[in-house]
């Protein structure tokens, strides 16, 4: 079934009730082993946005590395925010992802009267005005073009990175599990950008020795598995 554009709805909803800067906010990376987690906060006004937008794992890599330029062109203001793979272990990936997000957003030339985070989940908090909406960015023009720009973004540093670690292919699984993945963390041990305080070491008898500890938080534990 063909997923219906996204579209202003509530952008406008937010700006009837006063917020004259709504901004979209989306991440990408939080499951993955290696690399930052990234966040993505953009503003578009409620101009129509450029044919094709939608939620960036909707989209070929091909497309969103088409589409992305064309964002940065058409967004009224964008921001990237970063935590890193040291700040995911130390702080938990719910702090993790309100870090990086209040990176982004205070990079802005702006601040958002109103944000719209994609997800159920309120992980970004006062003093932001948030609202949250469930494929957000699927359905909001804001939260589609974040997504988009978050992940050709991460995936750049990933394959950046994986120039310098080629038996972690870091370019084709931007650090997420993949059979390639989990066959050079058996065989070279982490590198210096996996998160060590996943649970993915208890796996690996030669480096389990290596696993830190985490701020334990049960809603991300249940939701991703760590």
């Amino acid at each position: 079934m063909p997923v219906e554009p996204p579209d202003h709805r509530v952008e406008r909803t937010l700006r009837r009730a006063g917020a004259e800067v709504v901004a979209g906010v989306d991440e990408v990376g939080r499951g993955a082993w290696a690399g930052p987690v990234t966040v993505c906060a953009a503003v578009t006004g409620l101009r129509r946005p450029p044919q094709g937008l939608t939620d960036s794992k909707l989209l070929t890599a091909r497309r969103r590395n088409e589409l992305a330029p064309v964002l940065a062109e058409w967004v009224t203001a964008h921001a990237l925010g970063h935590a890193s793979p040291l700040e995911c272990d130390e702080l938990g990936m719910t702090a993790a992802l309100r870090l990086a997000a209040i990176r982004a957003l205070e990079a802005l030339p702006v601040r958002p009267d109103a944000v719209i985070l994609d997800g159920k989940h309120d992980y970004l908090g006062g003093p932001w005005r948030v609202r949250t909406v469930i494929k957000g960015d699927q359905s909001c023009v804001a939260v589609a073009a974040a997504s988009v720009l978050a992940k050709v973004q991460r995936d750049g540093m990933m394959a950046e990175l994986g120039a310098h670690f080629p038996a972690f292919a870091f370019g084709d699984n931007a650090g997420y599990p993949s059979p390639v993945h989990r066959a050079a963390l058996a065989e070279h041990g982490p590198t210096p950008h996996h998160r060590l305080s996943w649970s993915y070491l208890d796996d690996l008898p030669a480096w389990r020795h290596l696993r830190t500890s985490r701020l334990q938080d049960d809603s991300e534990q249940l939701s991703l598995g760590f």
